[in-house]
């Protein structure tokens, strides 16, 4: 595996050519602006309900998160409000989310919040990683949300979109993996980088499918190597 991430490291720069980053841009935005799903997190830019959302949304999709996401706003509708509840009230609010030890993390982040920060969301990755059941991606992605801050994310979706029309090939784990990281910082526009990381998000999740993606209605199709390498196999 070194010995694989090594070789695509050193030919980073030539996948990674900036014609093709400028053209694969232009192509998502197009799409974006019909495209993009609509959540009620993606209509503010609260610090707090963000950073909510963000971590309901950890391992778990949207469509599901969204009504959880509704009555905890309403149950809870500010950081001081959350911070009356008991790690057993949370737990029963988010039991049809699954994993168990969100509402635990969620319930002692809060905690630190409030003893540390005067009762707001940290605005910097590093401190938001400092927080319990806050990593990586979820600590970009309130910045970029909540704050306005050029920080591009990864993900799965992410990933094999970069993967698969670039022809990268990262880690097994996929979210632990600095190549792809700095495919996705190298690849992300300078501006308006929140919006970018939704429509990353939402094209893996309605075209670019892990399963059976929907490449003959792809607009990146024509200059995607995934694409490229299927219809070859198919001509032979």
């Amino acid at each position: 595996m070194t010995s694989a991430i090594a070789q695509s490291q050193e030919n980073f720069t030539l996948l990674l050519a900036a014609n093709k980053i400028k053209w694969f841009r232009r192509q998502l935005t197009s799409w974006a602006t019909l495209n993009l799903r609509e959540f009620p997190w993606r209509t503010t830019t609260d610090a707090y309900t963000i950073f909510i959302a963000e971590f309901l949304l950890q391992k778990t999709s949207a469509n599901t998160v969204a009504p959880i996401y509704a009555d905890f706003l309403t149950r809870y509708p500010t950081l001081e409000d959350l911070a009356t509840a008991s790690v057993a009230e949370i737990a029963i609010l988010l039991k049809p989310l699954g994993l168990h030890f969100r509402a635990d993390r969620l319930y002692q982040s809060v905690r630190v919040i409030i003893e540390q920060y005067d009762g707001k969301i940290p605005a910097s990755e590093a401190q938001l990683l400092s927080l319990p059941g806050i990593g990586l991606y979820t600590a970009r992605s309130i910045c970029a949300n909540a704050f306005a801050q050029p920080l591009a994310i990864l993900d799965t979706n992410v990933a094999r979109i970069l993967e698969r029309f670039f022809g990268l090939q990262g880690n097994r784990v996929k979210s632990r993996c600095k190549l792809l990281w700095s495919a996705a910082e190298y690849v992300a526009p300078k501006t308006s980088v929140s919006r970018w990381n939704l429509t990353l998000l939402d094209f893996g999740a309605g075209v670019c499918t892990a399963r059976n993606p929907s490449c003959g209605i792809c607009p990146l199709r024509s200059q995607c190597n995934y694409a490229k390498i299927n219809l070859d196999m198919n001509h032979e």
